[in-house]
């Protein structure tokens, strides 16, 4: 677990851009039930979240289409949350950051860790503005 004070400018990257954060396993499985598409960012501490994933989902929400719902779960934070989003995102196994989109609760578009660390944000984007025109 890390320190609240630690991650809470982490968490505010996303919250102060419209995401919702989801701290139980309830709050994960209620928000993938919604219709529609939901963006769900699993975020970290590490350094691929800072430099990569998180400017790189900001950055595709300037796109014409984007997901109808955005949440997110914090790895090595908000276990329960975290471990049911994973169940969502299977047969991807479990890396954060990772980002995945969901449509009327089916996984259509995932994006490993292994597709952010070491990729520009604005690869990312670009990525992800793909999938919300096709999803979207």
């Amino acid at each position: 677990m890390y320190p609240a004070e630690l991650v809470k400018p982490m968490r505010e990257e996303l919250t102060n851009i419209g995401f919702d954060e989801l701290f139980t396993s309830e709050d994960v499985t209620n928000a993938l039930a919604k219709s529609g598409t939901t963006l769900v960012v699993v975020n970290s501490v590490c350094g691929c979240a800072a430099a990569n994933a998180r400017p790189g989902v900001f950055h595709s929400l300037q796109n014409e289409k984007t997901p109808e719902n955005l949440v997110t779960v914090f790895a090595g934070v908000d276990a329960d949350a975290t471990n049911t989003a994973r169940d969502m995102m299977v047969p991807f196994p479990p890396s954060s950051p990772s980002i995945a989109l969901f449509k009327d609760g089916e996984l259509v578009h995932m994006v490993e860790r292994h597709h952010i660390e070491g990729r520009p944000a604005a690869m990312i984007s670009e990525n992800l503005k793909a999938a919300y025109n096709d999803h979207c």
